[in-house]
């Protein structure tokens, strides 16, 4: 999707951290060779919509990036999962699910 903001280094998440102080931010942490993870991301495409205005959109290919991923984890001390959904607000983690529970309507509720 053209919104979604690639993460891929440390400036890249500590960038986003920041602008959570001014619009939540979301991180989706996807594995391209997950079923499960493909699943997610079709779900996040059909149901933009419901997010899009609401907050900016991070997309983390963790196979490639998996340093990245780990950093996120440690320092927004939540356990790494594939897929997964993070919401930012203010700097702080305000909502995170992964796998099936991934849902765009769910997210909308946490913005």
């Amino acid at each position: 999707m053209n919104e979604w903001n690639t993460v891929t280094n440390q400036a890249d998440f500590y960038t986003l951290l920041e602008n959570s102080s001014e619009k939540p931010q979301i991180i989706f942490k996807d594995s391209l060779t997950c079923g499960i993870s493909a699943y997610a991301k079709e779900r996040l495409q059909t149901g933009y919509d419901l997010i899009k205005d609401k907050a900016s959109f991070h997309y983390l290919d963790l196979l490639t990036f998996r340093p990245i991923s780990n950093l996120i984890a440690q320092e927004l001390k939540v356990t790494h999962q594939s897929p997964q959904i993070i919401v930012l607000k203010d700097k702080k983690v305000v909502y995170t699910t992964s796998h099936h529970a991934i849902n765009p309507a769910t997210i909308a509720q946490h913005l």
